[in-house]
């Protein structure tokens, strides 16, 4: 199968995303005067306590802005576009639409290193110093096409998953608009060896205390991150390597402190860890991991 090539100059556009991420290039698109003629997102879901269906993100700023909005890639083929874009859709373009509709991709990494789910929280818990994001072509394979433009940025070391996805948002927002501007060129085959950046399971967001410190400071970073407290879950929202005030509780790990700023006890609200300390029977430290 060869993907569909798009125009230099795509007048006509339907973009296809989900998540709020997926919201910054959107509205760039629309900032810019670009024709948006179609948007495709996921199904309404169930979100939130509530339980009821509710739009994605994307859905609902598509709706806002009085476009058309469908769930089906294939109705992209309908509306008679030159490209599409695809941020964060979360669902693989099958062939056939690929064949008819080219499109352009903005992938939260330096491909080829992070294909796939998960590329920030991956690049965080690697470790890595750098990423950004890159405009590439969609072909069939997982994250495989040639790049048109990419920007770069360092991670921060406190840096949040949350936080970091939001500045590459911003970022691909404004590579987005400036590649159409100028005109698609010749995209460049990736260079170098592929790592997969698979969707992180719960068990990966467990706090193994036996671990570094920094080990354990990324898990926390990446967002989502437990342990248990004397048979109870315990969510940590955020840790510092270094102290962090009177709010802030030391814990050892495997090669030193760590200092726990902000915990969620089960059934309860997100809160400071030392006021959670503070309501512990016995010693908190010593039932971390149990």
């Amino acid at each position: 199968m060869t993907p569909a090539r798009p125009p230099r100059h795509p007048e006509r556009l339907v973009f296809l995303g989900t998540p709020a991420t997926s919201v910054v290039p959107l509205r760039a698109l629309l900032d810019a005067g670009h024709d948006v003629v179609l948007v495709v997102s996921r199904p309404d879901a169930r979100r939130g306590r509530g339980g009821r269906p509710s739009p994605s993100p994307v859905k609902q700023a598509a709706l806002d802005a009085g476009l058309p909005v469908t769930a089906s890639v294939d109705d992209a083929l309908e509306v008679g576009a030159d490209l599409g874009v695809v941020v964060a859709f979360g669902q693989i373009i099958k062939p056939h639409v690929l064949e008819r509709l080219p499109m352009v991709n903005l992938h939260f990494s330096l491909l080829p290193r992070w294909r796939g789910a998960a590329p920030v929280e991956r690049a965080i818990l690697a470790g890595d110093e750098r990423t950004g994001v890159d405009l590439m072509a969609v072909e069939e394979g997982l994250d495989t096409g040639p790049i048109y433009d990419r920007a770069e940025v360092d991670i921060g070391p406190d840096e949040t998953a949350d936080e970091l996805r939001a500045r590459l948002a911003e970022l691909g927002a404004r590579l987005l608009v400036d590649n159409l501007a100028r005109g698609l060129g010749e995209p460049v085959p990736q260079q170098g060896e592929p790592t997969y950046a698979h969707k992180i399971t719960p068990e990966e967001l467990r706090i193994d205390w036996s671990a570094p410190a920094e080990v354990i400071h990324r898990v926390v970073r990446v967002g989502g991150a437990w342990t248990t407290h004397d048979g109870t879950r315990l969510k940590v929202w955020r840790t510092s390597r270094t102290p962090a005030g009177r709010d802030a509780l030391e814990v050892p790990t495997g090669d030193g402190p760590l200092w726990l700023v902000e915990v969620q006890p089960e059934g309860r609200r997100r809160m400071p860890a030392a006021a959670w300390a503070n309501g512990v029977r016995g010693d908190p430290v010593a039932g971390l991991g149990r």
